[in-house]
């Protein structure tokens, strides 16, 4: 909880709410017959901005590594419609760190949006990449997560 009582993810509609922002180019093929981005298309949004965080400020090297991140939760809210060819960023945080789990909070915004069209949860377990078995968080990536960790 937070010290106005609510949780990280109640917390995660405004543009304030984050600590990282990335640029999301939206794609024809991610709208919907409706004439807006799918709902699954932002899960993919959402993993792509936590690997990016993870190999830019991490040092996650994806291919040669040991440890990996398997996606063991989601949850996406969303507030209103996006479509292409919006100009999207991400927001991004750490909402909790754990020794090998970490659950992300998201926000995808219209370009200099304050409020966020979708917010969501990722978590991500640490896992050693031979053995599919749960190992610590390697220590890049354990300060570069707590660069981005809410109180």
């Amino acid at each position: 909880m937070t010290d106005s009582g609510t949780s990280p993810e109640q917390s995660a509609g405004q543009r304030s709410d984050y600590k990282y922002f990335t640029d999301i180019t939206t794609r024809w093929m991610d709208n919907d017959i409706y004439g807006h981005v799918n709902n699954t298309v932002y899960y993919s949004y959402f993993d792509s901005v936590a690997n990016n965080y993870l190999i830019e400020k991490g040092g996650l090297d994806i291919h040669k590594a040991q440890v990996i991140g398997f996606v063991v939760a989601s949850s996406c809210q969303y507030k209103s419609p996006v479509a292409y060819p919006d100009l999207l960023e991400a927001g991004f945080r750490v909402n909790r760190l754990g020794n090998s789990s970490v659950e992300y909070g998201i926000g995808i915004f219209k370009k200099g949006e304050p409020t966020a069209s979708a917010h969501g949860t990722f978590t991500h377990v640490f896992v050693d990449r031979a053995t599919d078995k749960s190992m610590a968080i390697p220590q890049s990536i354990r300060a570069a997560l707590e660069a981005v960790l809410v109180s």
